[in-house]
């Protein structure tokens, strides 16, 4: 894209009056957004405000990011697209999880609790014995007043009819003896079928008081509109939910049920129980669902009798899915949808091992979640499909159809 005169003469200003590093973050900030735009525009098809044939969709807006370069932090503004999604090829994703792993390992240095591997990433990253208190302070103060700007953003913008939550555990110092965290999360479907990451927090256990803590920081932050919450048989969940979360069901999810079967049966039948057990997720209604459970109990109880206990226990837990419309509901029945987010979440605590404490976890993880959600937001998918979230608030639908009173 070329510059016009006036935008010429404002760079030549700019650049007189700066100084060596100042003169090379200015330049670099103005070329990286020149090429972004350039890219933009073969992606588009057109430039801006131009008319062609070849155009394949159109400029919707930018977005802020933030580069951080040896030269400074660069200010840079994506293009946001109408249909689509455009990311430039000049730039590395999850950059912010980069700094973070980097902050946690040299703040584990300095405390003294670095292990080989440990060692070893400070080396590769660059960093020397030498580093100071101050700046692994000045690292973690500039990450961690973003990270917690995104935990305890507002949630009221939009509802959120189904949020699942799951839990992965890591090690971390805690009084001077390495012990297991639980690191609970939170996601969310919109009511227009996307998806946004909406808290997590990490905690001695998942007792009812530390999820029902949790549950009520996200309703304190304006979540709304929850018709379902999908989430595994932890110790307290369940009571945590029916208390904070009213008004809302609580789906059991299905494989980690499954899971809890294989325990109390013999190994070579595994196979044949969870066959018998998924055919009640196959039943085309509600009513089906719910008859199916009774049989597959009454089928299996004559040989694994715990294992129809377990059913009948679980019966309203494990079909709660049904209620809700018919094309939502392989996505509804389990906490699957996490599964991906805890395997990255793992794969990057794996780097660390042993955190040196509860802070340096949380902000790792939460530089993790946040790039999730960023790709999400920037890269729009629907995660359930157009038009059919209509029919989860039925009343409100029909009241906004009505037509004007004379």
């Amino acid at each position: 894209m070329a510059l016009s005169q006036s935008d010429l003469l404002r760079l030549m200003e700019s650049l007189r009056s700066a100084d060596g590093i100042e003169l090379i973050r200015t330049l670099a900030q103005r070329i990286l957004q020149e090429l972004i735009e350039a890219e933009a525009t073969a992606r588009i098809g057109a430039e801006p405000g131009e008319r062609t044939e070849a155009r394949t969709t159109w400029r919707n807006g930018h977005r802020d990011k933030t580069l951080t370069t040896q030269a400074g932090d660069l200010e840079l503004a994506i293009p946001k697209v109408r249909t689509g999604s455009f990311f430039p090829s000049l730039l590395v994703r999850r950059r912010r999880i980069d700094q973070a792993l980097y902050a946690v390992i040299m703040e584990a240095y300095v405390l003294g609790v670095s292990t080989r591997s440990v060692d070893d990433l400070v080396k590769a990253l660059g960093a020397d014995t030498g580093i100071s208190k101050s700046e692994v302070s000045r690292i973690c103060a500039d990450l961690d007043e973003q990270l917690t700007a995104f935990r305890t953003r507002p949630l009221g913008h939009t509802r959120f009819p189904y949020i699942y939550l799951d839990a992965t555990y890591c090690k971390a110092r805690v009084n001077h003896q390495i012990v297991s965290r639980a690191v609970v999360v939170a996601t969310g479907i919109t009511e227009d079928g996307g998806r946004e990451v909406l808290g997590v927090m990490v905690g001695d256990s998942e007792t009812e008081v530390f999820w029902a803590e949790f549950l009520r920081h996200l309703r304190e932050r304006g979540l709304t509109g929850v018709r379902l919450v999908i989430g595994d048989h932890h110790s307290g969940l369940v009571k945590a939910i029916r208390k904070v979360m009213l008004g809302a069901a609580y789906q059991r999810c299905r494989v980690h049920f499954l899971r809890n079967t294989f325990a109390i049966i013999p190994k070579d039948a595994a196979e044949m129980v969870a066959a018998t057990i998924r055919t009640i997720f196959a039943q085309p209604t509600q009513a089906a669902v719910r008859a199916q459970l009774d049989t597959v109990a009454d089928m299996l109880g004559k040989q694994f009798p715990k294992v129809k206990a377990m059913l009948l226990e679980a019966q309203d837990d494990l079909t709660a899915y049904a209620g809700f419309p018919e094309r939502h509901w392989k996505k509804i029945q389990s906490t699957n949808p996490l599964e991906r987010i805890n395997r990255e979440i793992k794969r990057r605590t794996d780097v660390v091992q042993v955190f040196p404490n509860d802070d340096a976890l949380l902000r790792l993880v939460t530089a993790v979640l946040f790039e999730m959600h960023d790709e999400w937001i920037a890269f729009p998918r629907r995660y359930l499909p157009e038009g059919s979230m209509d029919q989860i608030y039925p009343a409100e639908h029909a009241r906004d159809e009505l037509p004007p009173t004379a």
